[in-house]
């Protein structure tokens, strides 16, 4: 019940109803979304669990509908953002932000969960994803941490030059799905 509670507070205080992205972050007693930014890694994590969510709760329980319909509305909002490289921007509604690469490997995780309907937004994001992966298996184009900032400027210019944790896993992550997909589509992996 716990865990339900706090989904269903995210996505009130953090889903915007216009837009069906998800805020970086909520200001409990102002009552505000603070700088209003619809940031690619906490759309990332807010896809990645919905997805993960469905994988677990039961399709009778009276969750699966609001959480299956939250995530049908993010990611239908969020292919329509995709660059052409097939990786998201730090703000995903803002291209004159940087491409970000952990952002863009949660997301397209989540929409690989969707089965077949998200296809051609996966093949790009695969070829982008790859793209900014060194023969080391280093994950460039990684933000670092972020906290919640004043303004867009401040997202925009969040270093991304060094190796991030959180990169390097969720581009692990979103190839894991592949493969796993892969797998599920050709049998045994052959």
């Amino acid at each position: 019940y716990k865990r339900q509670k706090q989904y269903h507070g995210h996505e009130r205080y953090l889903q915007d109803a216009k837009t069906n992205l998800y805020y970086h972050g909520w200001d409990h007693i102002a009552q505000s979304n603070m700088s209003a930014i619809h940031w690619a890694r906490g759309n990332a994590w807010a896809a990645l669990t919905m997805a993960r969510a469905l994988e677990l709760v039961p399709v009778t329980h009276p969750s699966f509908m609001i959480i299956d319909g939250s995530l049908r509305d993010q990611l239908s909002s969020l292919v329509r953002l995709q660059d052409p490289s097939g990786l998201w921007h730090t703000i995903v509604d803002d291209a004159a932000s940087p491409l970000e690469t952990s952002g863009s490997a949660g997301i397209a995780t989540a929409l690989l969960s969707r089965g077949r309907l998200y296809n051609k937004y996966l093949q790009t994001s695969i070829e982008g994803i790859l793209a900014r992966i060194t023969e080391d298996g280093t994950v460039l184009g990684v933000s670092a941490g972020t906290a919640v900032m004043d303004d867009a400027e401040g997202y925009r210019n969040v270093p991304d030059k060094r190796i991030q944790g959180w990169g390097q896993g969720l581009a692990l992550a979103f190839l894991a799905a592949v493969l796993n997909a892969q797998k599920g589509l050709f049998g045994n992996g052959c």
